[in-house]
């Protein structure tokens, strides 16, 4: 993989946020995808949304697989951990890896091909677990890096660029992750940035797996007139739930509360996303009528944007199995090994 270090030269009055840092300080590499590609303005929403959540760097762990879409993390938060796994391999290292140490944030990004296909059973394990990260997918429809052939998520009928039709039926990754249980569920377009990093931040923000399916349009081999993932498609096809905005949990919250206008969703760090429902029939706490939406959409065409479902009361993996409080990278041997005195105690407990 190329890497372009950016210079590090930056306007003497740059804003800065409560930990002095600037929003380049969230930047990394110069980008080497294709110029206009979709991917490279869900790295700039990503930095936008760490900056203004006043994010420590060194405190964020991203976490991709194989594809264009898991080059991005060398796009972001070039000052925080990251790996680089095996195709489709994704999830279960950033579940080995939160369970070692809770204490970070962790970013998992992966694309269309990355998730619903090699990595389709760990992507579905990664959500039943409830693992606690932000699950990003890069969502272009195509193998980018194989030159263009169809993926999973590309709409049955759907034409390549040299004109060849998709016969499959795809699979709509926000309405899997729903059925599978996730607690939080959004999709967005990398080119409306105002939904994007509202979404990211309260994705961040939440307790448990958080999924985002953004479309993002691939410029080289699937933004042409017969492509239904491409960027005039979209923009005309975007049916949007509502318009979200978070408003942090140190900052003075005062909204106007119109009835039926307006949903706040209060998260666990108490920051509060705030809904403006466009369509007034929809409910985001409805498992059930969010799978119904989005599948009426998808017949009539059209793409469904927004907070598309929320769990009120949700936990996540370490919770749920009782993980010590301590992350386990920290603890000492002698935690680690009590001895065989513990160990009887357990097999009686057992017996």
């Amino acid at each position: 993989m190329t890497y372009i270090a950016k210079p590090k030269f930056q306007h003497p009055k740059s804003p800065e946020n409560s930990l002095g840092l600037t929003e380049r300080d969230y930047e990394g590499a110069v980008s080497t995808l294709c110029a206009g590609c979709g991917h490279d303005s869900i790295s700039g929403a990503l930095v936008k949304a760490c900056y203004e959540l006043e994010l420590e760097p060194h405190r964020v762990a991203k976490l991709s697989g194989i594809g264009c879409s898991s080059k991005t993390p060398t796009y972001f938060l070039g000052k925080s951990h990251g790996f680089n796994s095996v195709h489709g391999r994704m999830p279960s290292v950033l579940t080995g890896a939160q369970l070692a140490n809770r204490d970070l944030m962790y970013i998992g990004v992966s694309g269309d091909g990355d998730t619903a296909s090699i990595g389709m059973g760990q992507f579905a394990h990664l959500i039943r677990r409830n693992v606690n990260t932000l699950y990003l997918v890069e969502n272009n429809g195509v193998y980018g890096l194989t030159k263009g052939q169809f993926s999973a998520t590309a709409d049955k009928g759907a034409k390549s660029k040299k004109g060849l039709e998709n016969d499959f039926s795809n699979i709509d990754l926000a309405s899997m992750a729903i059925q599978l249980g996730a607690t939080f569920v959004a999709r967005s377009f990398s080119g409306d940035r105002k939904q994007l990093v509202a979404l990211l931040k309260a994705a961040m923000a939440y307790p448990g797996a958080s999924f985002i399916d953004c479309i993002s349009p691939c410029v080289t081999f699937n933004n042409h007139v017969a492509s239904s993932l491409s960027y005039d498609f979209v923009r005309e096809h975007n049916e949007s739930v509502g318009q979200a905005d978070l408003i942090p949990f140190k900052s003075e919250i005062t909204v106007d509360y119109e009835q039926g206008t307006r949903e706040a969703i209060e998260l666990h760090d108490g920051s509060v996303i705030h809904l403006e429902k466009n369509a007034k029939d929809y409910d985001p706490y409805d498992r059930g009528n969010a799978l119904s939406y989005i599948q009426k959409h998808q017949e009539a065409g059209n793409i469904v944007t927004g907070l598309l479902y929320i769990d009120r009361e949700p936990s996540h993996l370490c919770e749920d199995i009782g993980l010590t409080d301590q992350p386990l990278n920290e603890l000492t041997e002698k935690e680690l090994c009590p001895g065989s005195g513990a160990l009887e105690d357990i097999n009686e407990s057992l017996r």
